[in-house]
């Protein structure tokens, strides 16, 4: 797949994550010579399938699969340096040297041992019906720290801060007693352990420290194309989201400017990813779900586990009422529709059309959490398909009424449907008009 002029790109998630974006940030990534992750961090999970090969990938950009992308991790995004560390080593022990083209913002924080203690342990005390579903890997405690300041470490801090270690030290003192005083127990946390794993980080990752705010605006003043990778989904949003069974941080478009110090107008895409049915990982409101055996025949057809977790992902039809409004919050231009082929055999797919709360009808997405749990799904029922679509490599060639679910999806939700997944290799993606003349999808996957 030859490079073209497609233009500065966002790809993000339109629903509770897990939608794909892996997928679609490789398939476009040959494309693009700078490829940023902009806010999240390690509770993100990206699945990437090249050649049959499953690659997992929580905090690299997906993108740096690509031999001339260049891979930045901007200044919103947590880090957890050993495991970024790990991921790093993990690829080249497979043959994928990432080392030499990734780029780190010295203002992004770092995701510390106590952070992941605090988020294991707050989820612990809470009861069973109050607990948001973390994923216990520190994000929201780092983003927590970030915002109190006198507490957060930066990856500039690793460079030019000459009395880190004993700022530490006295970090970690106050955690422990924070955490006695909240939770009866500090797990063990250690100073020296906690400034070990600083000394791994700054020894292995200190060369890719930089200015990465400086190097996307030369980027952008020298027409190179930059794609945009968000991690989490809308729905996941901190703002926007089912609150508070959220994350921590910006996942669409308008994280941009704060996740990578750039304008969001320099975008000329905005690719929301989403399923052809909804999935949700964890605690939270789920108006489309099915708790039944159609539910179960859904996550085992489309192997619906965390790649983060592993834990299995809740599933039911397709909800348009909040996929439609997180389209219109993120001003998504195009709509990438990913696992198509799962559907394949259903006698009839659902699309939620509406819910039904009380004793009304309604259509738009509300900010209440309770409502939302209290809401019933108006589902809407279409002809379903059979045979298998992984060969299938244009639109027009898909069974009718899998084209005819499409289309009822981009005429639901308000968005044209110009990216479909009918598998999980680069190769089994369907390109229609008007992304078709810049992204080619190549016939064979290599990385």
């Amino acid at each position: 797949m030859s490079g073209g002029q497609i233009g500065n790109t966002c790809v993000f998630g339109l629903s509770w994550g897990d939608e794909g974006k892996g997928k679609i940030v490789d398939l476009l990534s040959s494309h693009f010579g700078l490829v940023v992750r902009f806010n999240g961090g390690a509770n993100a999970g990206h699945t990437v399938c090249v050649d049959n090969e499953k690659y997992a990938l929580h905090l690299l950009p997906a993108g740096v699969l690509h031999e001339h992308t260049v891979g930045v991790i901007g200044p919103g995004v947590v880090v957890d340096p050993l495991g970024l560390i790990e991921e790093i080593d993990e690829l080249a022990s497979r043959g994928i040297n990432v080392e030499k083209k990734l780029k780190i913002s010295e203002r992004a924080h770092l995701v510390m041992a106590y952070h992941k203690i605090e988020d294991r342990l707050s989820e612990q005390a809470s009861g069973s019906g109050s607990r948001i579903g973390t994923t216990a890997r520190g994000i929201g405690p780092c983003y927590a720290d970030k915002m109190k300041r006198t507490t957060a470490v930066r990856f500039i801090d690793l460079l030019h801060d000459d009395d880190l270690s004993g700022r530490i030290r006295r970090i970690v003192a106050a955690k422990k007693a924070s955490f006695q005083a909240l939770y009866g127990d500090d797990d063990g946390l250690d100073a020296d352990a906690v400034l070990a794993d600083i000394d791994v980080g700054r020894t292995r990752l200190s060369d890719l420290i930089t200015d990465t705010t400086e190097l996307l605006h030369g980027a952008i003043q020298s027409d190179q194309q930059i794609l945009f990778e968000g991690a989490n989904g809308l729905l996941l949003d901190i703002d926007h989201g089912t609150y508070p069974y959220v994350t921590s941080s910006s996942t669409g478009p308008h994280g941009i400017g704060a996740g990578a110090g750039v304008p969001a107008s320099v975008l000329k895409h905005r690719i929301g990813v989403v399923k052809a049915y909804s999935t949700r990982v964890g605690a939270g409101p789920f108006v489309s779900e099915l708790a039944d055996e159609t539910g179960d025949r859904i996550r085992e057809a489309g192997h619906e586990y965390g790649t983060t977790t592993g834990r299995p992902r809740r599933c039911g039809w397709f909800d348009a009422v909040s996929i439609r409004y997180a389209a219109q919050v993120s001003d998504a231009t195009h709509v990438a529709l990913m696992h198509l082929d799962t559907l394949s055999g259903f006698a009839e797919v659902g699309l939620c059309t509406a819910y039904r709360i009380g004793n009304q009808t309604v259509q738009s997405f509300p900010a209440c959490t309770s409502l939302l749990e209290q809401a019933e799904p108006i589902v809407e029922m279409l002809p379903g398909w059979n045979g298998d679509l992984r060969s299938i490599r244009s639109f027009d060639a898909l069974p009718e009424s899998a084209r005819a679910y499409v289309q009822r999806i981009e005429s639901v939700v308000g968005v044209p449907v110009s990216i479909i997944g009918v598998g999980p290799d680069r190769s089994q993606t369907l390109v229609r008009d008007p992304l078709r003349n810049v992204l080619p999808v190549p016939e064979t996957s290599t990385v």
